[in-house]
């Protein structure tokens, strides 16, 4: 698939920060194999005084920005076009639970990908009894891993509600669980938690949702926002694969990637710091269009 993407978030500032320095994470990754830019540019307005790209622990690309001098708002706008590939996971020989923590514990890496990085508590997502629990009521002890994730998912997305309004980027995991509801960002944290409790190595992706359906499709939750979905490694066989919670469905040619990372806290769109007080607004618009070709 190919699509072109546009990506505008808005910065506006009660009062002029008089400098500031951010790392962002917005433009789609190149992943062989998976999907590749075609062509892309980031436009900040206003200009910034320093700019530095550089790779972080996971091969994510962030790109360091710094302003200087004062100012209300910043725009960052995004303009991409990506070929994503179609990749058939070879699901039908996933590991079952006992195996998968054997193979665990038998792999010696310990790589950026490596599955030991994904088990434990990282800075959004706890390991939590009442997560734990949730997963182990959906699954039974003779189900493959895809059937775990799949019992899961769709157990999350029965169980809870999309809703805008019931959570911030702020709000913790365990706030949203019990609340029954949230966005992509709290669904994804769940299901990693509720995976991890069990030993299942998971991981945090962000990245763009095709924004209109093909015909007679229906229209995806998150898709007029950037999207978040979970990675989850399937043993050295079969390697990592990625599933929408929010969607209850296998992660496909509709998703383009960003970032990958732990959670959130590593793959943040935007992060920095400013000299500044006061409130501040902000404001986020994508379009992800496929083309024809």
């Amino acid at each position: 698939m190919l699509y072109d993407i546009t990506l505008n978030i808005a910065y506006d500032y009660e009062h002029p920060a008089g400098a500031s320095r951010h790392i962002i994470r917005l433009a789609p990754a190149d992943l062989p194999g998976e999907q590749r830019q075609v062509v892309g540019a980031i436009d900040v307005v206003p200009k910034p005084a320093e700019s530095r790209l550089q790779k972080d622990f996971f091969g994510n690309n962030n790109v360091e920005l710094a302003f200087f001098d004062a100012h209300k708002k910043i725009n960052f706008s995004v303009h991409s076009r990506v070929e994503r590939f179609h990749v058939e996971p070879k699901l039908y020989v996933a590991p079952t639970l006992l195996q998968l923590i054997d193979d665990i514990s038998a792999h010696k890496s310990l790589g950026a990908w490596a599955p030991h990085h994904f088990l434990g508590s990282s800075s959004r997502v706890p390991l939590d009894n009442a997560t734990t629990q949730y997963a182990l009521n959906h699954v039974k002890s003779n189900f493959s891993i895809l059937e775990i994730v799949m019992a899961i998912g769709e157990g999350l997305h029965r169980d809870f509600k999309y809703d805008p309004k019931a959570t911030t980027v702020e709000t913790p995991m365990l706030e949203a669980f019990h609340g029954r509801r949230g966005v992509c960002q709290d669904f994804s944290h769940i299901m990693i938690a509720c995976l991890r409790g069990l030993g299942i190595p998971a991981g945090y992706v962000s990245g763009f949702l095709r924004t209109k359906p093909p015909p007679g499709k229906k229209r995806l939750e998150g898709a007029d926002a950037m999207h978040a979905w979970v990675r989850i490694w399937c043993g050295s066989q079969l390697g990592w694969m990625e599933y929408d919670p929010t969607n209850s469905t296998l992660a496909g040619t509709d998703h383009v990637i960003i970032a990958r990372g732990r959670d959130y806290a590593d793959v943040a769109p935007i992060k920095g710091v400013l000299r500044s007080h006061g409130k501040h607004t902000s404001t986020q618009k994508v379009d992800v269009i496929s083309i024809e070709h």
